[in-house]
């Protein structure tokens, strides 16, 4: 059975809005919204041990697609500062990956390769991705809530909460520790292939990146069926200088280096970046 929250915060009957409320009181009530119900409402319906999914790296044109699922406890205060990963710099994440890990009852990650995302097409890897991050999961969730729509193909009672990234704690968990994996994955392809400019655009289309396909061609860790040279110059040049482009393609502040990255969250949740690299080889 999957469930579909729609973006938005519904009122009850009778809360009716105030127009004469303070200014206190309307930050109070932004607040609350911002970590809306759904969670709780699902935990009172299905049991405390809910798991937030979330994933990245659909849009890229190189690298894999990354998910994570967690449980955060239920009887604790959400940590301050977690927002959808992509409003977040990269400093921001790795702290909170930090936190996000030393609180969570449980957490792991699961990932699909570009070859499969060729052979599946992205949406279907995606769900790959959550599924294989539900199954290494050490304690079993009592339900789940993923972020964006209900996925038909994902064989586990779920709720899907459009924008949920923003709405849902969980989510927004599963979200930055997803978003710092797989920027530090593609920081290690670089080193592999620096002609890319991976470890600043993470695989993303961005001039740069497409100067570097047009010199070089493309590499293994490429998706062949996002990667129409042609096409990709064709939307670049209808871009200007002022336009978002670069900004919308890098989704995020900084990439991380290896330095400041704590190995342990990717060690302690069974996936090492080294088994995904492993496993793109075999499969390429």
């Amino acid at each position: 059975m999957q469930d579909e929250v729609e973006s938005g915060t519904p009122q009850s009957a009778h809360e009716a809005p105030n127009p004469n409320e303070g200014q206190a009181r309307r930050r109070h009530t932004a607040r609350r919204k911002r970590w809306t119900t759904i969670e709780r409402d699902l935990r009172i319906a299905k049991g405390s041990l809910l798991a937030g999914v979330d994933e990245v790296g659909r849009g890229p044109i190189a690298g894999p697609v990354v998910a994570c699922a967690v449980i955060m406890p239920a009887d604790t205060r959400a940590i301050a500062g977690v927002d959808d990963s992509k409003r977040l710099t990269h400093d921001q994440r790795v702290r909170l990956a930090v936190k996000i890990r030393e609180r969570a009852i449980a957490f792991s990650l699961g990932a699909a390769s570009v070859r499969e995302i060729d052979r599946i097409n992205i949406y279907q890897a995606s769900v790959l991705a959550m599924r294989r991050a539900l199954e290494r999961l050490k304690v079993r969730p009592d339900y789940v809530v993923i972020d964006g729509r209900a996925m038909r193909t994902l064989p586990i009672p779920h709720t899907a909460v459009v924008h949920g990234d923003a709405r849902c704690f969980s989510i927004a968990c599963a979200s930055i520790l997803a978003k710092v994996t797989r920027d530090l994955l593609m920081t290690r392809l670089a080193v592999r292939y620096p002609q890319y400019i991976w470890d600043h655009n993470a695989g993303y289309t961005t001039r740069e990146h497409v100067a570097g396909l047009t010199s070089h061609g493309i590499t293994p860790h490429h998706r062949r069926s996002f990667c129409r040279i042609s096409d990709l110059l064709l939307e670049l040049e209808h871009q200007t200088v002022s336009q978002d482009l670069e900004p919308r393609a890098l989704d995020d502040v900084g990439m991380p280096d290896e330095d400041d990255f704590d190995y342990e969250i990717v060690a302690g949740a069974e996936l090492g970046l080294d088994d995904v690299d492993q496993q793109l080889d075999r499969e390429l």
